[in-house]
């Protein structure tokens, strides 16, 4: 799948479950399960509850995502 058919959305990190996965509550108070992306994995960047970030949900499964940036 090409990196444009991902929909970007922003939410906040409302729990934090194992193996790098967490419950995200989406801006249209959704939550889904979103997994930890490979450069947020390897430079070893800490997400906690309550931290703002950027997900990237595919098209063809909108309850699982990917987290792909954490805001400061």
């Amino acid at each position: 799948m090409a990196k444009e058919d991902y929909l970007e959305v922003n939410g906040v990190i409302t729990e934090v479950l194992p193996n790098a996965t967490f419950k995200v509550k989406l801006e249209n108070d959704m939550i889904i399960d979103a997994h930890v992306s490979g450069k947020i994995r390897m430079n070893y960047i800490r997400i906690l509850p309550g931290d703002k970030v950027t997900v990237a949900i595919s098209p063809y499964n909108p309850t699982r995502g990917r987290i792909t940036y954490r805001f400061k």
